[in-house]
């Protein structure tokens, strides 16, 4: 299991690394459209004294997960290495090919949206498989792992004054506006791939073969299962009641690990706002020792 996860998540965050070059070398760079980040400190670079680009990523990214190291975790960090090595090699390659070539040269809002959703696709991939394309995302999920923030809002607050300050390269405030609607565009395809990726639902099923259906969601699903005692208001009978949290990626095995063994059994389906503990989503809350110490003195009065 854990190497069939080390496979999913590696092959996914090249997967959005690749996403993320293609929007960035295809519609971004060569249309001048200013964007955050260590890419857009990058594009900066490439536009204003013609460093190569990849160059510029790499080097910058270098520096900043030495810091995030002892933050993040080495975990983190070399997933994060791999995606900023597969993103410069891709990257290298796509503008190899492309050469002076770019598409939606006329159309620079078209490539302002296409570019946009590419490289926010590529974010929320990345930081939901545990890696990224460094920079601010990097930064995003120092932030992240402490306090519970949107994703996206934090790389919003960490680009608008790289984009901002692209003015002094690009010597056009139309050009600069292209680059804070890339910003909006990037933040809400962040936001709804991460929040689609860890969202939970929850069952509650009940069934005369509920043992069956519990030891197979246990082994085949992965999942842990509570059993509910309950009673049929109606008939009086007693039974027997599962219930079961899951990612919503996982519900479609959970259905047909139910339907095999009991196709009659009554299932109900629910999403849920937030899962924590193990196996789901961690607390991500920061108590000053003030509050805390004085939560310990509650708790010691109603143990007492």
């Amino acid at each position: 299991m854990k190497t069939k996860r080390f496979i999913k998540d590696y092959l996914l965050i090249a997967i959005a690394m690749m996403l993320g070059a293609l929007g960035w070398i295809v519609f971004l760079l060569p249309n001048r459209i200013a964007l955050g980040g260590i890419t857009g400190i990058a594009s900066i670079f490439y536009w204003g004294f013609g460093i190569p680009a990849q160059a510029v990523y790499f080097g910058l990214n270098a520096l900043l997960l030495l810091i995030a190291l002892r933050i993040l975790g080495w975990r983190f960090c070399v997933k994060t290495i791999f995606g900023v090595i597969v993103f410069t090699l891709f990257s290298s390659f796509l503008q190899g090919v492309m050469g002076d070539t770019h598409l939606l040269a006329d159309q620079k809002f078209m490539a302002t949206i296409v570019g946009g959703a590419f490289m926010g696709i590529s974010v929320g991939l990345g930081l939901s498989a545990g890696g990224s394309t460094g920079g601010s995302d990097v930064v995003a999920a120092m932030v992240n792992k402490y306090r519970d923030m949107s994703l996206g809002h934090v790389i919003l607050v960490c680009d608008l004054a790289i984009i901002t300050s692209s003015y002094l390269v690009l010597h056009s405030w139309e050009e600069v506006l292209y680059g804070y609607v890339l910003l909006f565009v990037m933040s809400f395809c962040v936001d709804n791939v991460v929040n689609s990726m860890r969202q939970s639902v929850q069952f509650f099923i009940i069934s005369e073969r509920y043992q069956e259906i519990g030891k197979a969601v246990n082994t085949i699903g992965n999942r842990g299962c509570t059993v509910i005692d309950g009673r049929g208001f109606y008939s009086g009978n007693e039974l027997k009641m599962l219930f079961v949290i899951a990612r919503k990626t996982e519900s479609s095995t959970i259905f047909r690990l139910i339907d095999e063994i009991d196709p009659g059994a009554f299932v109900s389906q629910s999403a849920v706002i937030g899962v924590y503990g193990e196996g789901f989503d961690r607390f991500k809350v920061r108590r000053s020792r003030k509050n805390l110490s004085l939560d310990k003195a509650q708790l010691r009065a109603i143990s007492d």
